[in-house]
């Protein structure tokens, strides 16, 4: 169940166009990038963790 949520379609649009103020409008600005930032930190992580253990010849 929890693995459908992510996949749910989230209409961007539509939430700007309903929103109640200018301050609604930036949340759902920032929360709609959140996850992209969050998969690009795990990412960099996983390649310097990787770069790191190729210098170390392990």
């Amino acid at each position: 169940m929890n693995i459908l949520l992510f996949f749910q379609k989230i209409d961007v649009a539509e939430k700007m166009k309903t929103a109640p103020d200018s301050n609604y409008q930036i949340g759902v600005v920032i929360g709609s990038f959140i996850p992209f930032v969050i998969l690009i930190g795990i990412a960099y992580f996983m390649y310097n963790r990787a770069k790191k253990r190729d210098e170390n010849g392990y």
